[in-house]
C-alpha cells in the first residue's frame, strides 16, 4: 500500500508539472530540454547559433499582462505612452543617440522563447537601447530593440538554474534602426573580426513575438554576441580581467561612467583610472618617449590604432569621438584592449544612418585634424608622428586587404540574397513593425552602402599617399 501511495505522488507531481510548466520547469521532465540545447554544461555552439549562410526564426510569447507591464515601465522611464511620441515616426533621422534618452535598463519579463521546435521556459525579456528605443517607442513601433538572458530568472526558478541556449547565456537583438540596409551591424563587426580586431559575432533572425495578442512578424534582426557573456572567453581566451562599458570621453574617471561586466563586487578601479591619467598625462609634450612607453604598458596602443584605421575608414557616427559609447574596455594581461560595439549608423556619409536627417555632430574623418580636446585619447595619440604613421599604414592595408570595392559587394550581396525575401520578398516586413517606409527603401539603402563604399576608399587612398 505504502509503494502505491508513493507511486501516486510522483504521478501526481510528474502530472501537475507538466500541466504547470510557468510554474515548475525541469530538464527531467520535458523532452525538449537536453544537455546540448539548454544546459551549461557544454561549449557554445557558434555554428547553430551564429549560422552565416542562412537566416535563423526565433519566437518570443510574453502574455498580454507582461506587455503592459512594460509599457508602465516605459512610461515611467521615458514619459510617454508607446506609439504617443514626437520624435518621428519610422526612426529615420531625429534624434540620433544622445545619452539617457530612456534612463536605467527596462524591466525584465520571464517570456517563452521557441526555436526549432524547442522551449526555453522563463527567459529574461527586456527591452534595450538609446535612441533606437526611444524613437522606436514614440512611434509606436513594435520592431523594438531588445535582450533576452536565459537564466535571468534561476532564483526565483531553480529548475532553470544554468539554462543556456546553445552554450550561450545572453543575446542583444539590433532591429536595424536608422539603417535602411539591416546589415551594417552584420557586417561592419565582421569586418573588424576580418581585420584583427575582436568584435562580437552576429547572424540574421526573422523574429515573431507575441505581445499578448497572437505572434506577429516582426522582421528581420540582426542577433549580436554579448561581449561580457561569451566574445571575450572566445577571443581572448579568459575572462579574468575587468571589462567595463563606459560612457566617458576619458578626459577624467568618474566611476558611475564606468559600468562594470567582471568582477563586479570588487571595487578596483585602478586600471581605467590610471589609464586616464595617463592618455592626459603632461608628459605626452614635455616627454613624448616616455608617455609612449607609459601609454603602452597599460594600453594595446597598436590594436587601438588599427581599430581606429577601420572606423574612420568606414565611418561610424555613433562611438568615441562623436559620443562618450559604443564601446568595451577589456584589461586583458594588464593591458588594456578596445572592444567596439553598436554599428548600425556605421557607414554611411549622412549622420542618422540610412534614411536621411542628421545627428548634430560629425564623425572622426581620416585625418583626425578636427578633433578636439574633448575627445583625448584620439587627439593625443593623432598627436604623436610615430602612432600617426602606424595609423596610416593600418587605413592601407585595410583598404587593400579587406575593404575592397569587388569584395565588400559580393558580401553585401551575399546578405542580401539571404535577406530579402524577409524583407521586401515573400515575406515583408509590414507597417508598425519595420523602420522602412516603402521596399525601395531597402534597395536604395543597398545602392547606398556600395557607393559608400566606393567613396571611402577613395578618400582613404588619397589620405595614404599624400
Amino acid at each position: 500500500m505504502k509503494q502505491t501511495y508513493i507511486f501516486a505522488y510522483f504521478l501526481l507531481l510528474f502530472v501537475s508539472c507538466k500541466l504547470k510548466p510557468d510554474e515548475a520547469v525541469s530538464p527531467t521532465l520535458y523532452p525538449d530540454w537536453t544537455t546540448d540545447s539548454h544546459s551549461n554544461d557544454v561549449s557554445p555552439n557558434y555554428d547553430e547559433v551564429f549560422a552565416q549562410n542562412k537566416i535563423n526564426t526565433l519566437e518570443i510569447t510574453l502574455s498580454k499582462a507582461q506587455w503592459d507591464s512594460i509599457k508602465v515601465d516605459m512610461k515611467t522611464r521615458s514619459g510617454k505612452d508607446f506609439g504617443v511620441g514626437g520624435m518621428g515616426g519610422g526612426g529615420f533621422g531625429g534624434m540620433g543617440g544622445g545619452l539617457d534618452l530612456i534612463p536605467g535598463d527596462p524591466i525584465y519579463m520571464p517570456v517563452s522563447v521557441k526555436y526549432n521546435g524547442k522551449e526555453w521556459y522563463k527567459v529574461g525579456f527586456r527591452l534595450k537601447g538609446n535612441s533606437s528605443l526611444s524613437q522606436s517607442w514614440s512611434a509606436g513601433n513594435y520592431k523594438l530593440p531588445f535582450k533576452i538572458q536565459f537564466d535571468e530568472f534561476e532564483d526565483k526558478y531553480p529548475a532553470l538554474k544554468n539554462q543556456r541556449f546553445y552554450g550561450f547565456k545572453e543575446f542583444s537583438f539590433s532591429p536595424g534602426h536608422n539603417d535602411n540596409t539591416l546589415i551594417k551591424e552584420k557586417i561592419v563587426a565582421d569586418l573588424f573580426r576580418e581585420s584583427g580586431i575582436p568584435a562580437a559575432n552576429t547572424a540574421f533572425y526573422k523574429i515573431y513575438i507575441n505581445f499578448g495578442a497572437g505572434l506577429k512578424y516582426c522582421g528581420v534582426y540582426t542577433m549580436v554576441e554579448v561581449i561580457d557573456d561569451t566574445m571575450v572567453p572566445n577571443q581572448f581566451g579568459d575572462k579574468i580581467g575587468n571589462i567595463y562599458k563606459p560612457e566617458s570621453n576619458l578626459t577624467n574617471f568618474v566611476q558611475t561612467q564606468f559600468e562594470k561586466k567582471t568582477n563586479e563586487t570588487e571595487a578596483d578601479y585602478s586600471d581605467v583610472k590610471k589609464l586616464i591619467e595617463v592618455i592626459n598625462s603632461s608628459t605626452r609634450t614635455s616627454n613624448p618617449t616616455q608617455w609612449r612607453a607609459d601609454l603602452e604598458k597599460i594600453f594595446d596602443v597598436q590594436h587601438y590604432l588599427k581599430y581606429l584605421a577601420i572606423n574612420n575608414s568606414i565611418v561610424n557616427w555613433d562611438t568615441y569621438g562623436a559620443i562618450a559609447h559604443n564601446y568595451y574596455l577589456y584589461n586583458h594581461n594588464g593591458k588594456i584592449k578596445w572592444i567596439p560595439w553598436d554599428h548600425n549608423l556605421s557607414m554611411t556619409a549622412t549622420g542618422g544612418g540610412g534614411g536621411g536627417g542628421g545627428t548634430g555632430r560629425g564623425a572622426v574623418t581620416i585625418e583626425m585634424t578636427e578633433v578636439g580636446t574633448q575627445w583625448p585619447l584620439i587627439r593625443n595619440i593623432a598627436s604623436q608622428e610615430v602612432y600617426y604613421n602606424a595609423y596610416k599604414n593600418y587605413a592601407k592595408a585595410f583598404i587593400t586587404n579587406n575593404f575592397t570595392e569587388a569584395k565588400m559587394n559580393a558580401i553585401i550581396d551575399k546578405h542580401v540574397a539571404t535577406i530579402s525575401p524577409f524583407v521586401t520578398g515573400s515575406e515583408p516586413e509590414i507597417t508598425g513593425y519595420t523602420y522602412l517606409k516603402s521596399p525601395t527603401d531597402f534597395t536604395n539603402g543597398i545602392t547606398a552602402m556600395k557607393n559608400h563604399i566606393a567613396t571611402r576608399n577613395q578618400k582613404v587612398n588619397e589620405f595614404i599617399n599624400k
